[in-house]
């Protein structure tokens, strides 16, 4: 018999038909009833397969007595319960590595897009204004220019790597230093947001980074200062940021996540200074493929009682 699990957000339709050979899987954004069909499913339900934005609540997993592993398909955790999980004795299994390389491309995009204005630019000679009123105002230039990166991670680092070929000057700021890399670290984040021309952030959500990006951090990177986020919508004050931004006390924001997914201030959409995308970073076949194998190879070492692949460290 199919061991079974409980599938809490889709997949790409490779992984669902691979899961769905291996596995009973009940699709649980189908209910029209989630707490009824809990119910039905929680004697059988052994696993829990989700996503990074959806995760899964401790209400969840105290609904599924006979569950054994959450397996994510992505990496932020900020939306499982690991202390439920971990108070239960529950492994939780992430995607890592496989998405930091795409992650890190859509960073530099959006620092690009933004400072030269490519949506701008592709609407100026759509619309015909190129034709009809001449040359588009002048942009500006993104090489050479300093960059504070908030959360010198996997991707953090991939980050700055790119940019070295940019020549920018990358500074970091992150939970615990890196002394084997060259770049400078800098403990307060309002010193480097002065400091800096672009602020990167790439840490992790959860209720630690909650807001860290505030009014103050905003301001301090300035009027002509480019705010870039492919890590999570909480990281930043949502309406400091739109403050900032209609006041010109920040010049601009490429942003791949917001605060209320997949709801975008309404303010935001208006702002041409500002690049937006629908939390895409990892949005690659190549990658979500990858992430998919990761996922189906960490539930079947569990069910072969092997070692997991890659284990996030609770």
């Amino acid at each position: 018999m199919k061991p079974e699990i409980l599938m809490i957000a889709r997949a790409m339709p490779s992984v669902m038909e691979a899961l769905e050979a291996a596995y009973t899987v009940h699709r649980l954004w189908e209910a029209p009833n989630r707490t009824e069909f809990l119910a039905t499913v929680a004697k059988n339900a052994r696993a829990i397969c989700t996503n990074g934005g959806v995760g899964a609540s401790g209400e969840i997993i105290d609904a599924l007595p006979q569950l054994e592993i959450i397996a994510c398909y992505g990496v932020g955790v900020d939306a499982i319960d690991l202390p439920r999980a971990k108070q239960r004795g529950i492994p939780v299994t992430t995607t890592p590595d496989v998405l930091t390389a795409d992650v890190a491309d859509l960073a530099v995009a959006l620092m690009l897009t933004t400072t030269r204005r490519v949506v701008r630019g592709d609407t100026y000679v759509r619309s015909l204004e190129w034709a009809n009123l001449g040359e588009m105002p002048l942009t500006r230039t993104m090489s050479g220019k300093k960059v504070g990166i908030v959360g010198l991670g996997r991707v953090g680092q991939a980050v700055a790597k790119r940019l070295s070929a940019f020549d920018m000057q990358v500074s970091y700021t992150s939970r615990s230093t890196k002394p084997e890399l060259s770049y400078p670290f800098v403990a307060d984040l309002l010193e480097l947001a002065t400091s800096s021309d672009f602020l990167v952030i790439t840490a992790a959500g959860g209720s630690s980074s909650r807001h860290l990006v505030n009014q103050a951090v905003l301001e301090a990177l300035g009027p002509q200062g480019i705010l870039v986020n492919v890590a999570r919508g909480s990281v930043v004050d949502e309406v400091a940021l739109v403050a900032a931004l209609e006041s010109g006390k920040l010049g601009g924001a490429g942003l791949d996540v917001f605060a209320n997914e997949p709801h975008v201030p309404a303010a935001l959409l208006k702002l041409d200074q500002v690049v937006l995308m629908p939390h895409h970073a990892s949005g690659t076949l190549e990658t979500r493929t990858a992430m998919g194998d990761l996922v189906i190879a960490n539930l079947a070492a569990h069910f072969a009682g092997q070692p997991l692949i890659t284990p996030y460290p609770n």
